[in-house]
């Protein structure tokens, strides 16, 4: 992987920020869906979670193919 750096900050550093950012936006629309009490969207958005949780804890995105 090419951690090119823009700003100071790694293509590495950065990518994780925005999944972080990601999985914290998903947390705030899944207590929205749970007032409006979507149970679907919830359930969507909870999937979602866990996408973004894995490709943290793995290291970021998987290779585009």
């Amino acid at each position: 992987m090419i951690n090119r750096s823009k700003g100071g900050v790694t293509t590495t550093t950065r990518s994780y920020q925005n999944l972080v950012y990601v999985r914290q936006m998903l947390g705030e629309l899944r207590n929205v869906a749970e007032g409006e009490e979507a149970q679907m969207l919830c359930y969507l958005i909870e999937m979602a979670m866990m996408e973004a949780n894995d490709l943290i804890e793995n290291g970021g995105a998987a290779p585009r193919g």
